[in-house]
């Protein structure tokens, strides 16, 4: 299992700095959360999760419900799921359609739904507490919107998304083009989970009982914690587990590919790291980035595509090299050897190729990538606002925190504009160790520049962007959707620790009413 499946109560003593509303938690009820819980584990042992099914409806139901997941050849995990799958039922609808999607919550808690990187309606984003109140146990909520814009999207849990999306609250979802330009068409979901979530550097903060400590015993101990998450930076070695599509290692089906073909991949990665993935024995072009097409693009071959969380890569190649080959990710991380996949041309069993997860090879590049294109937003244009986010990693009270500008959700700056706004986002890490995959709802938003230097090829409009440390990215997009939309970093510790702010729109009301016994958990 993952980190998910830490207890509430390990979330509360390494959060709380970020989720001000779970000062009044009755911990006592927590405990006796996590006894039920491995209850229903032993229940659940017989419920296990059934094949990703797609759906192609413009009107489809999601129950979101627990199964036992097997992971790998030797992992069995308690999932949270959608429709009873890791990743969730995949959703392809077609340009322009109307779609209804009602979520019936069949868990112990409450969930929501976020249509990551679609533009929808503000009310239809899924952030409890801001955009909606947290879907209760036995309740069902409908998201209606229409499907304006071609690419590669994800959907996923949004509240308490730290926790509930790690236990696999997620799925794809696709909107196709009238004219597709591809024969074979595949969607590979990124992810981490934790085999010993017990034995991980967080969840033995979660075995102390405060209770029975004294004041100078509670210091010494919060102390530790706090040096514990600096020392690990939320320790990636306890995702020891990658996965392809909720599978790991010879559990991942390979891709049938026909050879004259031309074969789409889209990679989305919903996990908390990023991943650098190599497609053996072909040239390819990276075809579109965050759903959004790339003008221009150049073959590729032997370079890595490194896939932040929240990003996607869609990737085209012809099927010229008949045989079977590997598709993988590249690293030496414990979960990495079980992140491949094969490229399996019909007729062929057999492969010659090796995996070669260690080699070095060089990185794709999208700043001088495809060709550059006319009608796009210029660095040194005049803009109607003009904001800078400094983000960065603190200690304060003794535990560690992700900022903005110095301070941490709720009492970060919101970022205020008008509708028909140009506006420009100077990002800048000051962390020393940790990326931040920053993602804006509601809008895309077109990359400027990288550490002052302007992009020259194909304009690259996204929804999400690393900044790794030391780096700096110069962002513009038009204010075109009205609401109140969250800009966050989809490490979704980072996030929960403070690292959210708020574009609002001047003089926009959200149509519901917060409810203060929703539990709302916008991270």
């Amino acid at each position: 299992m993952k980190l998910k499946l830490i207890a509430l109560l390990s979330f509360t003593v390494i959060f709380l700095a970020a989720c001000s509303d779970m000062s009044n938690m009755d911990h006592s009820k927590m405990n006796m959360s996590n006894s039920s819980t491995e209850q229903e584990e032993e229940k659940l042992s017989e419920t296990k999760t059934t094949v990703t099914q797609v759906i192609s409806e413009n009107e489809i139901t999601l129950v979101a419900k627990e199964a036992a997941h097997q992971l790998n050849n030797s992992t069995v995990v308690n999932a949270w799921t959608f429709n009873g799958s890791v990743p969730g039922s995949q959703i392809r609808v077609q340009e322009g359609e109307d779609i209804t999607i009602h979520l019936k919550n069949e868990l112990k808690d409450p969930v929501s739904i976020h249509w990551h990187g679609l533009p929808i309606p503000n009310a239809m984003d899924g952030i409890p507490g801001v955009t909606q109140n947290a879907v209760q146990p036995g309740e069902t909520f409908t998201y209606e919107f229409t499907a304006t814009v071609t690419g590669t999207y994800m959907y996923h849990t949004h509240q308490d998304g730290v926790n509930q999306l790690d236990k696999g609250l997620y799925g794809s979802f696709i909107v196709e083009p009238a004219n597709k330009t591809y024969d074979r068409d595949y969607s590979l979901m990124l992810d981490e989970w934790m085999s010993d979530p017990k034995g991980s550097s967080m969840s033995n903060m979660e075995d102390m009982d405060h209770g029975k400590m004294n004041d100078k015993e509670k210091e010494d101990q919060d102390s530790k914690n706090s040096m514990s998450m600096e020392d690990m930076g939320h320790n990636m070695d306890d995702y020891d587990i990658f996965t392809i599509n909720g599978k790991s290692g010879d559990l991942i089906e390979p891709l049938q590919v026909k050879e004259g073909k031309k074969v789409r991949i889209r990679l989305a990665n919903i996990g908390f790291m990023s991943h650098k993935i190599h497609l053996h024995g072909h040239k390819f072009k990276v075809v579109a980035i965050d759903g959004q097409e790339l003008n221009a693009p150049q073959e590729l071959e032997n370079q890595l595509l490194s896939i932040a969380p929240g990003e996607r890569y869609d990737i085209e190649f012809i099927a010229d090299n008949p045989g079977v080959w590997y598709l993988e990710c590249h690293g030496e991380m414990t979960g990495t050897e079980g992140m491949k996949t094969k490229i399996q041309y019909e007729g062929y069993t057999e492969s010659k190729d090796k995996p070669n997860p260690k080699e070095k090879l060089p990185e794709f590049n999208f700043n001088d990538y495809g060709e550059a294109k006319s009608g796009f937003f210029e660095v040194n244009q005049q803009y109607d606002l003009e904001y800078t986010m400094n983000l960065d990693t603190e200690m304060e009270k003794k535990e560690m925190v992700y900022t903005i500008n110095g301070k941490t959700f709720p009492e970060t700056e919101n970022i205020i504009v008008k509708e028909g706004d140009n506006v420009k986002v100077k990002l800048v890490n000051n962390s020393s160790t940790d990326d931040h995959p920053m993602h804006l709802h509601g809008q895309f938003f077109q990359v400027l520049s990288k550490n002052g230097k302007p992009l020259e090829g194909s304009p690259i409009i996204k929804d999400t962007i690393n900044v790794k440390p030391g780096e700096e990215y110069e962002i513009a997009f038009k204010t075109d959707n009205p609401g109140n939309w969250l800009f966050h970093c989809h490490d979704l510790h980072h996030a929960a620790a403070g690292m959210v702010t708020q574009v609002k729109y001047e003089g926009f009301k959200p149509d519901f009413n917060p409810d203060p016994e929703a539990n709302n958990k916008p991270e």
